[in-house]
């Protein structure tokens, strides 16, 4: 085997190129519009922040906004918590009966189009004649997002090494105490990092929130689309580039909170 490091190609570097600039471009197209001064989305009219302006005295718009953030943080705080727990019941609790029932349907949101998903959870609550608005949204969300962070903190959990909880219950602690003093605080990076991943698809969400959403509790990404429809407006791309911004330091802050996590697991030596 060669000991000199595989270099790319030519091929390469432009397959890579046009790659990133596809997935990327229009985002920094519509970055760049956004401080467009004109009115027309297509005509460039100079360096201009009136857009960023109009967006925060858009007081529909804020109050979409404001529900986002409120079914996003609700949503991703409930799916934290119910994902952990299932987490730490699939890879603590052995080959319990419904095991495997358990797990695929913890994993079939994340093949199940949203499409479905959306349709099934408002035949649910038309059936249970629940109001829909605030409520129902975050139940809708919570039931998407739940499964990535049984994911995330499932792996998590799978690579720890389980002799450092066991050394705690040998030292007396029981195993409740032991997983929250020792189990715990290794995987809170992952948990974290679930929760980010939760609040950013949350935030994100259309389909299911179009479901199951109903008068005065639009979303922002509602709001967005029912304007959109109308004609491009030069304050949607202030307010998507303010969004693409926001999730941009989420995932960052995931991505930190993921490999500080994998970091202290692999630093922990066995006792």
């Amino acid at each position: 085997m060669s000991s000199h490091p595989l270099r790319l190609s030519r091929f390469n570097i432009v397959s890579l190129t046009l790659g990133f600039a596809f997935l990327y471009l229009p985002i920094v197209i519509l970055v760049i519009y956004s401080f467009n001064a004109s009115r027309l989305v297509t005509v460039w009219g100079g360096w201009s922040t009136r857009w960023y302006t109009e967006f925060f005295n858009d007081r529909a718009m804020l109050d979409a906004a404001w529900m986002s953030f409120r079914v996003g943080i609700a949503s991703a705080t409930l799916a934290t918590v119910l994902g952990t727990l299932a987490a730490v019941a699939l890879t603590r609790g052995g080959g319990f009966r419904g095991r495997a029932a358990m797990s695929g349907m913890l994993y079939a949101p994340l093949v199940m189009p949203e499409v479905i998903a959306g349709l099934s959870l408002l035949l649910l609550f038309v059936a249970i004649d629940a109001g829909r608005g605030f409520w129902t949204v975050t139940i809708a969300h919570t039931t998407l997002t739940m499964c990535f962070v049984t994911v995330v903190v499932q792996s998590r959990l799978a690579a720890l090494d389980r002799s450092l909880e066991e050394a705690a219950m040998d030292l007396g602690r029981d195993p409740f105490r032991a997983f929250v003093s020792v189990t715990l605080p290794l995987i809170w990076p992952a948990i974290a990092a679930g929760w980010m991943l939760a609040f950013t698809l949350s935030l994100d969400d259309l389909v299911i929130a179009s479901f199951t959403t109903g008068p005065g509790s639009a979303t922002l990404p509602i709001r967005i689309y029912s304007e959109v429809r109308l004609g491009v407006k030069p304050e949607i791309n202030a307010i998507c580039t303010l969004i693409v911004g926001f999730i941009t330091v989420l995932i960052v802050l995931a991505s930190l909170a993921t490999k500080l996590s994998s970091s202290r697991g692999a630093s922990a030596a066995p006792l």
